[in-house]
């Protein structure tokens, strides 16, 4: 079973990167591709060993705890791999969990494939499994995307921006991002989909 890969980023695509461990190509599937830099630096991705009988996937991360957390996803009921990912995209863990938590269903919901019914179940199988945030964290980090964000661009950008913010980027290269994706939306675009457009500008400068 594979922990961790460590290796350069040979390959971009907006679901997956290719790692080159000595060698050897990786095709890892990973929350945000594009927040990880192909330089010759090496990167370090802690790995999910995804065994199905038609498939065998990795699914990378750069932190432990998103790789904890993508696992206690995949063990709730309507959950696969793509939309445990695609959470992991949408928020930061201990975001996530502390909105489990607090049975906040309006900001899980904002999450990229959570309807109303995952989210209570995600509260249900979750809420007992997770680590505890401090109140202050924990406010903090649930404030309203809208709120965090403005309303430009609608809740799913909101969503798509405070989640991007979360990974470091400034808010001028995000207004800047956001300025060039626009024109090619049709209005109807999750945030999961607009962080990736957006991700893809970010990082070509």
């Amino acid at each position: 079973m594979i922990d961790f890969l460590r290796g350069r980023v040979a390959h971009l695509e907006t679901e997956y990167v290719v790692l080159d461990v000595h060698g050897v190509g990786y095709r890892v599937f990973t929350p945000n591709p594009y927040g990880l830099s192909r330089t010759e630096e090496p990167v370090q991705l802690f790995i999910h060993h995804h065994v199905r009988e038609d498939a065998i996937q990795l699914f990378g991360f750069p932190t432990r705890e998103e790789q904890s957390l993508f696992r206690k996803l995949l063990d709730v009921s309507g959950i696969g791999p793509k939309v445990a990912l695609g959470v992991l995209a949408g928020g930061r863990p201990d975001t996530i969990a502390a909105a489990i938590q607090q049975e906040n269903v309006n900001f899980l919901t904002k999450l990229p494939g959570i309807g109303r019914k995952t989210a209570q179940r995600m509260i249900l199988d979750l809420k007992d499994k997770l680590g505890v945030q401090g109140p202050a964290a924990a406010a903090a980090e649930l404030m309203e995307p809208a709120a965090a964000a403005g309303t430009e661009g609608g809740s799913a950008w909101a969503a798509a921006r405070e989640a991007l913010a979360g990974l470091g980027y400034r808010e001028a290269e995000l207004d800047r991002a956001w300025s060039r994706i626009q024109a090619g939306l049709t209005g109807d675009e999750s945030p999961d989909a607009l962080m990736k457009k957006a991700l893809q500008q970010l990082f070509q400068g």
